[in-house]
């Protein structure tokens, strides 16, 4: 359990302390990314403090969205209880009592048809149907990996795209990445990882057990094609 808390720590001060698209150390207060120009979420105030607390107890963040989808929420429960209050008070109301009128019934004699007799098929020599062939596992190919489950490590990020816009984008990059000869090729939800800034679809080559075999597989990632990789943690 310590160590889980200490993981979920670490996350936290690495999302707070890195630009989320290209991994790039920031200060406290800054608002721009030095090496990306990319436009930095900020570290203080309400909604910061709620994610950390977030991340802390859950060891994930589903985006900032939650804390405004919380009120619309609360009231759309509010509104379907209440409908449902005045249904009921209706009908229980407004019940009647139906008899529906007997009717006589003629059934008809059943026409019987005669049985032929065929001659007898010999079904020995008939051709058998072939055994179906086992479907390989959903997203196991290179370019649909999908991170393990209930997994920490590190990872290369060839790209990151918004999740308002990029999901085609993703997918065309990581086929790209499988056909340059890139292992491991997947997309993952940065939402569902805390050491990852959420909102985005992050392309990434290689599941490793440490940040120095990560690092050793950047400069095969960059040479083919991918001149902004770089290495990065993926904890929950």
């Amino acid at each position: 359990m310590a160590t889980t808390a200490a993981e979920r720590e670490r996350a936290i001060a690495a999302a707070d302390g890195t630009c989320p698209r290209c991994g790039a150390a920031r200060a406290h207060d800054q608002r721009y990314c030095l090496e990306c120009g990319f436009a930095l979420p900020i570290v203080d105030g309400r909604i910061p403090r709620l994610r950390r607390r977030w991340v802390r107890r859950f060891g994930w963040y589903p985006g900032d969205w939650v804390w405004l989808s919380l009120p619309t929420l609360l009231v759309a429960i509010l509104g379907a209880a209440a409908a449902i209050a005045i249904t009921e008070d209706r009908t229980s109301s407004a019940a009647n009592v139906f008899t529906a009128p007997t009717a006589s019934v003629t059934v008809a004699e059943p026409t019987v048809v005669p049985t032929t007799t065929g001659r007898a098929v010999d079904t020995s020599t008939l051709p058998t149907a072939p055994e179906p062939k086992a479907a390989g596992a959903a997203g196991s190919r290179n370019g649909r990996l999908h991170w393990p489950a209930d997994e920490n490590g590190w990872t290369i990020v060839l790209v990151s795209y918004p999740k308002t816009t990029g999901r085609q984008s993703a997918l065309d990059t990581a086929r790209k990445g499988a056909r340059s000869g890139l292992r491991q090729v997947g997309i993952l939800d940065s939402a569902r990882f805390a050491s990852l800034q959420p909102g985005y679809f992050v392309v990434f080559s290689g599941i490793y057990a440490s940040k120095a075999d990560a690092d050793a597989g950047v400069a095969t990632a960059r040479g083919a094609g991918f001149g902004g990789a770089y290495s990065r943690q993926i904890a929950r």
